[in-house]
């Protein structure tokens, strides 16, 4: 629920509506409170969305939202420079292991689509907050009714399995969500498509590949440092992240 909304100058074009959401309990850090600043605009279109994903907003489904929690600041943005983007050795072992699948980028969701989604959810995910799955639930955290639906589909032969859903931009792409096949949980399919993702970025001369929220204080969320180098959203803009050791 919104608790309220009113219009603030947050972009230097524009004042915008936001709103801030009542505090619920938080899914990546036990304990804690979180409450979300969500944009009330209801003419939303990329350009917008890129903007405003340089000031730390992200989307699920059509709404645009970020972190506003009084009490913590553990969720940092985070983004690649594709054009600066150095593979190191892990990465490279997992494009070596990964190089008899085949991708392709399409714009249209299908059965299929939702249907490795909930094998994923069913099998990895199922004590956390998207079990059980649904088709509506998969849609409404996915499908953006202001930006055109873009997947990389990932394929052992003529199986389909693994999917990144991802956004694109006039200067960047956003990393949405990823999954695949469980039975392939050994090909280390999530850091592959984030690695396809950098090299579609590549391919579009885009300048940034942003993957949402660092958090520290969730070890499941560290694997985002490992793309390097990175940059780091902070009260003093953006801080750039090279030195640390190449795994």
């Amino acid at each position: 629920m919104i608790l309220g909304y009113n219009k603030r100058s947050i972009l230097s074009s524009r004042s915008i509506s936001v709103g801030l959401t009542q505090p619920f309990d938080c899914n990546y850090i036990d304990g804690l409170q979180e409450q979300l600043l969500v944009i009330q605009e209801s003419e939303l279109d990329a350009n917008l969305f890129e903007q405003l994903l340089g000031m730390g907003f992200r989307r699920n489904g059509s709404s645009i939202y970020k972190p506003r929690c009084p009490s913590c600041q553990a969720c940092q943005s985070i983004r690649v420079d594709v054009g600066q983007f150095k593979v190191s050795k892990r990465q490279k072992r997992t494009l070596k292991n990964n190089q008899d699948l085949t991708w392709k980028v399409t714009h249209e969701r299908t059965a299929a689509h939702y249907q490795l989604y909930e094998q994923y959810i069913i099998g990895r995910h199922f004590d956390g907050p998207m079990y059980p799955p649904s088709e509506s639930q998969f849609n409404d955290f996915l499908a953006c009714q202001w930006l055109p639906d873009t997947f990389i589909e990932v394929y052992d032969q003529q199986k389909l399995i693994g999917v990144a859903v991802t956004d694109m931009m006039t200067h960047s792409m956003s990393a949405i969500y990823s999954y695949f096949d469980p039975e392939y949980a050994k090909r280390s399919l999530g850091s592959y498509m984030i690695l396809l993702q950098c090299q579609l970025a590549q391919q579009k001369h885009k300048q940034f590949l942003y993957l949402g929220y660092q958090i520290d204080e969730n070890r499941k969320m560290n694997y985002k440092r490992l793309y390097r180098p990175y940059q780091i959203l902070t009260a003093q803009g953006w801080q750039h992240i090279e030195k640390e050791p190449m795994l």
